[in-house]
């Protein structure tokens, strides 16, 4: 059975029906407390309200977070991409992007295109070394839990510069939280009955499950470990479905664009991009939600008001 973690500053908290039961635990970090798994087996039976608590992201930092690139089938075609022929591809935020599961989402003054991207984080319970290979039996011996991610996107920078780093990784440009669900073996089974949704102003943008991915975990793993190692505590995010505020263009604008000098071609496309209403504005309030169907595996509710700074 999964194990329903929280954090708050200085403290850890298993959550069962709605209460916070403190967790005896001298543990700082994810990756400490995932060493100490006898203490949250063993949290005090008395509990308080999960509303009580100002809810931290259970994933501490410093540490590294990993993405895959376009990896649902809908993300693919909102993207231009065939998805029967999609590599699978990474690239990293900084932790220091990390924040809360109800903190601001605060847009840099010189950022004009605010995105998001619900993901299914997967947290990392032991070593990945290099040339490791992941089968679906082996996920529980390197995977300990799950977490959910919005992978917020600043689409101007990323675009214009082709630089995913500095557009992905803004403080508070990855929200994460509010639990960290640690998962028994058997649960891992149950990965592909998860549905993300995420939605701002109420409105749904994002609705797919996990049968929408290209590459699973354990080939996502056992391509990342080509190159990368990992320790407990990092977090790989894999993919989000289709629904952000970018979309590609239809394929003859795609091809006259080509023809452009590069500056009017981004003037004119980031011209129009900013007539999307998809896009975050400020005071809107993006909502995302990661369960199964029955709610045997719930990653909770994030709710993250936008800011433009």
């Amino acid at each position: 059975m999964s194990i329903d973690v929280l954090r708050t500053d200085g403290r850890w908290w298993v959550e069962r029906d709605g209460l916070a039961h403190p967790v005896d635990t001298a543990a700082r970090t994810t990756a400490e407390l995932l060493a100490d798994r006898k203490a949250l087996t063993d949290a005090a039976s008395d509990g308080v309200p999960v509303g009580e608590l100002k809810l931290l992201s259970p994933v501490t930092t410093p540490c590294r977070v990993v993405c895959q690139m376009v990896n649902y089938r809908s993300h693919a075609r909102d993207s231009g991409f065939d998805p029967d022929d999609v590599p699978i591809t990474f690239f990293r935020k900084a932790s220091g992007s990390v924040c809360g599961p109800y903190d601001r989402i605060v847009k840099p003054p010189h950022v004009r295109l605010l995105d998001y991207e619900i993901e299914l984080g997967l947290v990392m319970g032991a070593p990945l070394p290099i040339g490791a290979t992941v089968t679906e039996a082996d996920l529980p011996a390197y995977v300990a839990g799950l977490v959910m991610a919005d992978d917020v996107s600043a689409r101007d920078v990323q675009l214009s510069k082709s630089q995913f780093y500095e557009s992905k990784s803004y403080p508070t440009f990855t929200p994460l939280g509010p639990r960290l669900v640690l998962l028994a073996a058997e649960e891992f089974a149950r990965l592909v009955d998860l549905r993300l949704r995420l939605s701002v102003n109420q409105v749904l943008r994002q609705d797919r499950t996990v049968t929408d991915m290209i590459a699973g975990p354990a080939a996502a793993l056992t391509a990342l470990a080509r190159f990368q190692e990992l320790a407990p505590g990092d977090v790989v995010l894999t993919g989000t479905p289709g629904g952000t505020a970018l979309k590609a263009p239809p394929k003859p604008v795609e091809l006259l664009g080509s023809l452009l000098p590069p500056s009017l071609k981004w003037k004119i496309f980031f011209g129009r991009q900013a007539r999307v209403p998809a896009y975050l504005r400020h005071g809107d309030v993006v909502t995302a939600r990661i369960a199964t169907g029955d709610r045997s595996i719930d990653l909770g509710c994030q709710r993250t008001p936008v800011e433009y700074a």
